[in-house]
């Protein structure tokens, strides 16, 4: 009896632990509207970023365009995936907002801060819920990386339920997603073949940018 008490006690131990995990918090917000928010994100370990980092907002563009994005789907529903191509993951209306922020907060990020980014539109029911993507961006040289939690999801614009009043509305879960980048040349495995990110200086080099130079 006392061997099977001390596993149990042991496994709500852990359980607790497991739901008292730190995330990452936010630190600063640099950009606050109605349809954009970004902000500087601690990590919760060191993370050995690259920031401050100077690239110019029409850069940041470029970068931007050059994603697009598809769900990540388990088997079976992965092959009927396939067969749809990966859509782009902002529109030029979205870059346009998103691009001189990324710009800003990756000059004002510390070594161990993200920058993290929220676009919103109005909802199917503009009444209830808006539209949301909602990401992180972070740079180790020479890579950029981005990671995306939510693609056009309904967030509700209110945290509890409007029949009742202590009814929790919970916002979306993060969902799994496949990034593509154009040229592909530019994205794949980074030095420690881990993670992958966008080789943006080399991209940034050979890439046509409308205005501003690029970030040296």
């Amino acid at each position: 009896m006392n061997k099977w008490l001390a596993m149990f006690g042991a496994f709500v131990i852990l359980a607790l632990a497991a739901g008292c995990a730190r995330l990452p918090y936010d630190t600063m917000a640099v950009e606050e509207q109605e349809r954009l928010l970004v902000t500087l994100q601690q990590e919760v370990a060191p993370a050995g970023y690259a920031h401050p980092v100077q690239v110019t907002a029409a850069d940041a563009a470029a970068i931007l365009r050059g994603f697009s994005v598809r769900p990540q789907r388990a088997l079976p529903l992965r092959w009927y995936a396939e067969d749809n191509p990966p859509k782009p993951l902002f529109r030029e209306d979205e870059i346009s907002l998103l691009a001189p922020a990324l710009s800003r907060a990756l000059r004002l990020a510390g070594p161990d801060e993200r920058v993290r980014f929220e676009l919103r539109a109005p909802g199917l029911n503009s009444a209830a819920s808006r539209d949301v993507t909602v990401g992180w961006v972070a740079v180790r040289e020479p890579y950029w990386y981005v990671t995306v939690e939510q693609v056009h999801a309904q967030a509700p614009l209110r945290k509890s339920d409007q029949y009742d009043y202590n009814f929790p509305t919970p916002p979306p879960l993060p969902d799994s997603f496949l990034l593509y980048f154009e040229p592909g040349r530019y994205w794949g495995a980074d030095r420690s073949g881990t993670a992958r990110g966008l080789d943006y200086r080399a991209f940034l080099k050979s890439a046509i940018v409308p205005t501003g130079g690029t970030a040296r």
